[in-house]
């Protein structure tokens, strides 16, 4: 794939609309995550308090994404995009107001935090199975790809912009910025016309949807595949982003806006290494690149540990960036590549549930470990643990034949 094809997906309006929008909501987000993080670091000194921000936005994906990717196989996604949006829009406004008014405590901040990441859950499948929705089959790997970068382009841009924020004003407004950017989706989704629901025969009951949607994934070596090898990178990755905002609270005496640039930095370099995506698919294996990728990430790591001069950190975080979102993009292909569309929001639910169970998993252990050993120690076993980790890619390669499992799978259903 060149440079060039890379960006073709953008040619087609509603792609491109959908794509701007999700740009503008993501930044919000960010916002949102550096505000609660920080604002959890003020009213907590426990670092496992501060690792449960993230373990609050990502544990609802174990009551929900299963049934919202049988239900976005069901109903016309385009409505179900809309109510899981303005969901999210009246939990961060909530949230934002109760913060200004000083009513929020740190158990109200992970109630709050928990009842977002309920409608981002909610938001997973649908959004994921829309993509080749709005693009021709030969440009799905790009427009994922494009997904991504925007997602990243976002991490770049809000967390800086978090940090200016909670400078100049308070967590409150960074949660009522937040609330505001979903609204730019809410009036793209609302123009746009009713996505299609391309297999009939799917539109049953959600229980019994989701148990073929459970089965098919049973089923298919690549799936189960790509689910293991990201499971086991993201439980032991997680210790970067759970305790970041401490190391730069604690250990490097920072402020908001610091720790800001610090995820800023971890955007900018996820930016750059969606750049290098399609020369690196282009001439080297999925494995190499996600070894790679996995390699680079426990650097990362092992420097947030080490290191405390800011600028050295800045580059580490850059470096970790790119190699979080070569990895990470790399399973995202694989997967949405590896499931046919009657069954896909549900298969892809299945593998956002992995992500967000992985993430929540890991947090709580590695804010645990650093809560009863140190932040350093916990960095740097979890920067061990990424190497040894390895050995799975041995039993479990990133190899597939798409048409033939498709086949054959839907074939048995």
């Amino acid at each position: 794939m060149s440079f060039k094809r890379a960006w073709t997906p953008l040619r087609h309006q509603m792609f491109r609309d959908v794509w701007i929008a999700a740009m503008a909501s993501n930044v919000g987000t960010w916002m949102q995550s550096v505000g609660a993080s920080w604002l959890m670091t003020t009213l907590s000194v426990s670092p496992l308090m501060v690792a449960l921000v993230q373990t609050a936005s990502s544990l609802p994906n174990f009551l929900v994404s299963l049934p919202a990717g049988a239900i976005a196989d069901i109903v016309d996604r385009r409505r179900m995009l809309l109510v899981t949006q303005t969901w999210m829009l009246v939990a961060a406004a909530l949230l934002g107001f109760l913060s200004m008014a000083g009513w929020v405590g740190p158990w109200w901040l992970l109630a709050l935090t928990f009842a977002l990441g309920l409608g981002a859950a909610a938001n997973g499948p649908a959004w994921q199975a829309m993509i080749p929705d709005l693009v021709p089959h030969e440009e799905l790997p790009a427009a994922v790809a494009l997904n991504s970068v925007q997602f990243n382009i976002a991490r770049a841009i809000g967390p800086a912009l978090a940090g200016l924020v909670l400078a100049a004003t308070s967590s409150g407004i960074v949660f009522l910025v937040n609330a505001v950017s979903f609204l730019a989706v809410i009036v793209v989704l609302w123009r746009q016309k009713a996505m299609p629901r391309r297999h009939p025969k799917s539109q049953h009951r959600v229980w019994a949807a989701m148990r073929e949607g459970l089965r098919y994934v049973m089923e298919s070596h690549e799936l189960r595949t790509v689910l293991i090898r990201q499971g086991t990178f993201v439980v032991v990755a997680s210790a970067l982003w759970s305790l970041l905002p401490v190391v730069a609270a604690s250990e490097l005496h920072g402020s908001a806006m610091g720790y800001g640039i610090l995820l800023g930095c971890l955007g900018a370099g996820a930016v750059a290494g969606a750049a290098l995506l399609a020369p690196l698919r282009a001439n080297y294996s999925a494995d190499w690149v996600a070894v790679t990728g996995t390699l680079m990430f426990a650097a990362a790591t092992a420097a947030l540990a080490m290191l405390r001069s800011f600028g050295i950190l800045a580059i580490a975080m850059i470096i970790g960036g790119a190699a979080w979102m070569t990895t990470m993009s790399t399973f995202n292909v694989f997967a949405q590549t590896s499931a046919p569309g009657w069954v896909k929001a549900r298969a892809l639910a299945v593998y956002l549930l992995m992500f967000q169970a992985s993430l929540a998993i890991g947090s709580t252990i590695w804010g645990a470990v650093a809560e009863h050993e140190s932040v350093r120690s916990s960095l740097l076993l979890s920067s061990a643990a990424l190497v040894a980790g390895l050995a799975v890619t041995l039993r479990w390669p990133l190899k597939h034949n798409v048409v033939e499992e498709q086949t054959h799978v839907h074939h048995r259903s």
